[in-house]
């Protein structure tokens, strides 16, 4: 149920995120648990664990959902009571049983919460196995910590959740580790905590008031009327100081253009979340279990009820609206854009329902005033984020580092979108990239995450820096990328478009070329599966699942059959010319299915050979841009250090050689998002070291990035003498060749006197991958 606010009737919204409750218990006892030790007491009329016919008919209810919303990835977080309760045995066949019914449908993004004292390295082979993000719940030092976080009979839970998390940061399981959720006790040192939650090196940390409500609102020690804003500041300030050596989600959506993507804690985004009990019941967001009994319930279960169905629930509903769904207050507050009225949870009050600020509105607020008063500066290389570095410099990089390059990524489009902001023209553009920024998050990621919006970005502030144009090309710098995310979500919208060249483009999803000449705009209005475009009294209607109904002018950006999701032949961006050679211009059909069929092969080649390499790349190559060179030039392959993701290559027709070259170009594409963050070269030095691959002493960056690409080349001729042996007689030459280039050029850096202590570390750990290499 909803009160205090009336849900108008609407369409089910796209649910992307999901929480099953596998095991209803826990082996420990905390005081603090919104499950177990607060006004809903549900979970003991439920079953202990979820049988598999439940999982079953849960994951294809989720399927099903994915494939008719389109749903770019589904997320499941594995949660209890303690999930870890259910053994390994038990755990595997859920694992099994989600991807078998997702993973054909949409790529599933898989996690764990646990409080960890039962995670051992037969669980960390089963999460690797099964690519499962792992988090933990640990609240600082040993005396914060066991506060609350202990076994029913008073004993410490430190220990065993330090082994566990001493376990996920090895390399062997590093990928698993997704972070740390800590909930805030004000009676703590924040201090303390924060120096404790360090020392686990944890790739993100999860602050988390803890949850109260009007009617049981939470202790203020000493009459302090904000508290929890000035624990949490405490850590921010330090945090900001200390050069943001960590994600802490909190912080970075509470900053002025953060992203609320993926918490719910703050900000306007819709809440598109549902759980599944261990009875298969669907329920709502279950910190709501804080505010009365049966606060989270639907009446409604998997057997019985689809996704949609679920979605329509009047609770559901209303946290889909935005800023409408919150109350007067909230609505006329003036960082409610930041802040999003605070946890839905907290606001509960009898008698009012949901309809009130949160119950931690007073420091919500003084906390955004902490922040604006001391703002970050940039990220900085810090041992706390050391693990990802060496991670990198081993070659390849886990899942979680190269997450950490493409959020790093995101966030420099970020900011380079508000540079533009700052020195052009308002326009309605912006205002709408603000609105979907809040509602449609993954559709504003897979746009911002595009490798061609920072070269775009960066031109036209160039352009802005130089002598005044008699007239700019894009009145409106944001609409095309507005319109694209609207798309995208299908979020209704009008935005007049900028027509340049006669065509007008969308970014990731194609362009579109006018008939006729003499026209500066058309409008864009958003529809069904689709969009319209109106040019002159004209109307042409874009239906993007239906390709025999698009109008002449309409050429989509190419996807189909491609081997990785999300990948796409990049024949039309504008900023696509960045590689400092001449870009092919649209593909005739033949030719992109035939380069489509190429990179397939290639990559099966890649999986191959050098399947860690393969797993990165999945994650973060976008795009592949055909240069218009020869097919016998010397140059075949190249990347741009502002185009993170996309690889750059001329005809090649045969994927063995292809496959080397995606290899060594991802390679370079890796360094420089690394070097976008850190500082490996001295700044400014005038060393050039002699190398084997060219003729010319070369700078020492340039080393290293040839030297970078080198080791993971050397990887794929190496697998190759292993896996063909004289079937193949050049491998050999090959890696021998490789071997000794990367030897030569990482003994030069060792000894140049170029480098950083980072840069130090980052060449002696790529040394110990190529010895290892040589070994094998």
């Amino acid at each position: 149920m909803t009160a205090g606010r009336t849900v108008p009737a609407r369409p089910s919204a796209a649910i992307g995120q999901y929480v099953l409750k596998v095991h209803s218990r826990c082996d420990l006892s905390c005081d603090h648990c919104y499950v177990y030790e607060h006004a809903d007491q549900t979970w003991r009329g439920r079953p202990r664990e979820m049988t598999a016919e439940t999982l079953d008919v849960a994951a294809a209810r989720i399927a099903e959902h994915a494939r008719a919303q389109g749903l770019p990835v589904v997320h499941v977080v594995l949660h209890g009571g303690e999930p870890l309760l259910l053994g390994p045995v038990r755990m595997r066949r859920i694992l099994s049983g989600l991807r078998t019914a997702i993973d054909p449908s949409v790529p599933l993004d898989v996690r764990l919460q646990t409080n960890g004292v039962r995670l051992d390295a037969a669980f960390c082979d089963l999460f690797v196995e099964y690519d499962v993000k792992v988090g933990v719940s640990l609240d600082g030092d040993r005396v914060a910590n066991d506060r609350h976080r202990r076994f029913a009979n008073g004993a410490s839970s430190h220990d065993p959740v330090r082994r566990a998390l001493a376990l996920l940061r090895s390399p062997k399981y590093r990928a698993c580790y997704a972070g740390i959720l800590c909930t805030v006790d004000v009676a703590n040192d924040p201090e303390a905590v924060y120096a404790a939650l360090l020392a686990e090196e944890p790739p993100r940390i999860d602050l988390l008031l803890p949850h109260h409500t009007w009617d049981h609102p939470p202790p203020r020690p000493g009459g302090v009327p904000t508290p929890y804003a000035e624990w949490l500041g405490r850590i921010y300030r330090r945090w900001v100081d200390d050069g943001r050596p960590v994600s802490i989600r909190l912080f970075e959506a509470l900053l002025p253009g953060g992203t609320t993507a993926g918490t719910e804690a703050v900000g306007l985004g819709p809440a598109d979340l549902l759980v599944v009990e261990t009875d298969g019941a669907w329920e709502q967001a279950d910190s709501l279990k804080v505010a009365y009994d049966g606060a989270a319930g639907t009446n409604l279960n998997v057997f019985d009820h689809t996704v949609d169905e679920a979605a329509r629930h009047p609770g559901v509903a209303v946290r889909q609206t935005g800023l409408a769904g919150l109350s007067a207050i909230c609505r006329s507050c003036p960082v409610v854009a930041r802040c999003g009225g605070g946890l839905y949870a907290h606001r509960y009050r009898t008698g009012a329902g949901f309809d009130n600020p949160s119950v931690y509105c007073a420091d919500l607020r003084k906390l955004i005033s902490i922040m604006d008063e001391h703002p970050p500066g940039p990220v900085l290389a810090s041992p706390d984020t050391q693990w990802m570095l060496d991670d990198l410099a081993r070659g390849h990089g886990g899942p979680e580092s190269i997450e950490f390059l493409v959020n790093s990524q995101l966030a420099i489009g970020r900011a380079l979108l508000a540079a533009v902001r700052e020195v052009s023209t308002p326009g309605p553009g912006w205002d709408l990239l603000v609105r979907l920024d809040a509602a449609a998050p993954e559709a504003v990621r897979t746009v911002l995450t595009h490798p061609f919006l920072r070269p775009r970005m960066t031109r036209l502030l160039q352009r802005s820096a130089g002598p005044p144009a008699p007239r700019s090309p894009e009145p409106d710098p944001f609409a095309a990328i507005a319109a694209a995310i609207a798309v995208r979500a299908g979020i209704a919208a009008d935005v007049q478009l900028p027509v340049v060249g006669g065509e007008v483009f969308l970014p990731t999803l194609g362009a579109f070329r006018l008939p006729f000449t003499g026209i500066e705009a058309v409008v864009l209005t958003v529809r069904s599966g689709g969009f319209r475009l109106l040019a002159d009294s004209e109307a042409y209607d874009v239906s993007l699942d239906e390709p025999g109904s698009w109008p002449a002018g309409w050429r989509p950006t190419r996807r189909s059959g491609l081997p990785i999701h999300g990948l796409i032949i990049e024949d039309l961006d504008p900023a696509r010319d960045c590689y400092g050679q001449p870009v092919r211009e649209r593909l005739a059909e033949q030719p992109a299915a035939a380069l489509a069929r190429t990179v397939t092969e290639a990559w099966r080649l890649v999986e191959r050979d050098v399947p860690h390499h393969a797993q990165g790349m999945s994650r973060g190559m976008r795009a592949i841009v055909p240069l218009d060179t020869s097919p016998t030039a010397a140059l075949r392959s190249a990347t741009a250090r502002d185009a993170f993701g996309a690889v750059a290559a001329g005809p090649v027709a045969v994927p063995e050689a292809l496959a080397v070259l995606l290899v060594h170009e991802w390679q370079h594409s890796k360094l420089g998002a690394v070097l976008d963050l850190y500082d490996l070269v001295e700044p400014g030095s005038p060393v050039r070291l002699p190398v084997g691959w060219r003729p010319d002493p070369r700078p020492a960056e340039a080393v290293l990035q040839g030297a970078y690409a080198h080791l993971a080349v050397a990887e794929v001729w190496h697998a190759r003498v292993v896996a063909e042996g004289p079937a193949d007689p050049m491998a050999a030459t090959h890696a021998d060749r490789f071997r000794d280039w990367t030897g030569r050029a990482l003994d030069a850096l060792a000894a140049s006197g170029s480098l950083t202590e980072a840069g130090e570390r980052f060449v002696a750990t790529m040394g110990r991958g190529l010895a290892e290499l040589v070994r094998g």
